[in-house]
């Protein structure tokens, strides 16, 4: 079957502003962010992709955009089912803030039974992540043959619940997974179990020099893919 090159969105304004940017329209990639996408298409030379699905929110077709521009051919698809999670009322909040709501706890240690308000549940937006990945497997194999490649391009906690369930952990211990910004995280699908192959490569160890806030940033992090630094 398919292998799938998932990518986390390059970073964006929210990001860098401590924001739970959530569908929050008009969030878009920073001066950083656009670097990372911009470096893209080199990360991802010689390697044949069938296609490009995309999150619809602009960070994502941004991050794709230099990928698109450096291979003219390659088709664009906007997939609604891997949009960012829909976190209601908490949507563009500090999340300096939100850490101190009772549900905070709930996000990062019960997953399975949190819902937001005014929002979906984290368990619904895994199911059409899942779903909408199982699709494009089958489509990119009926149309591309079963050693085709793809990239698609989405959000931290998206990407995370995918690992989740390609590993096959309850979403319960998906906090456990880190996916930093416009990182690459790679599955390779079989006929009887998936494979992870890479985990939020970037291709540098920055994200492990130590930030002058990392002894409170954790926390803040709703799922890696919302408002991490």
């Amino acid at each position: 079957m398919a292998t799938l090159i998932l990518v986390r969105h390059g970073r964006s304004t929210a990001n860098t502003s401590g924001l739970l940017a959530g569908r929050t329209p008009g969030v878009a990639l920073d001066e950083r962010g656009a670097a990372q996408a911009a470096a893209l298409p080199a990360r991802l030379a010689g390697i044949p992709l069938a296609a490009a699905v995309s999150s619809p929110l602009q960070r994502c077709r941004q991050t794709l955009q230099p990928l698109l521009e450096a291979r003219p051919g390659l088709p664009l698809h906007v997939e609604e089912r891997v949009d960012e999670c829909d976190y209601g009322d908490w949507s563009g909040r500090k999340l300096a803030e939100l850490a101190g709501e009772p549900l905070m706890e709930v996000v990062q240690a019960h997953a399975s039974a949190a819902a937001f308000p005014g929002g979906e549940s984290l368990r619904a937006m895994q199911s059409r992540a899942v779903e909408a990945v199982r699709d494009w497997n089958a489509r990119i194999d009926a149309e591309h043959g079963e050693d085709a490649v793809y990239v698609l391009c989405s959000h931290g906690d998206i990407i995370k619940s995918l690992v989740a369930d390609a590993l096959g952990l309850h979403l319960d211990l998906f906090q456990r997974i880190h996916v930093d910004p416009c990182s690459l995280t790679v599955i390779r699908y079989t006929r009887l179990r998936p494979f992870l192959v890479r985990l939020g490569d970037t291709g540098d160890l920055d994200a492990l020099i130590p930030r002058e806030n990392a002894g409170t940033g954790g926390a803040a992090e709703v799922g890696g893919g919302a408002g991490a630094p």
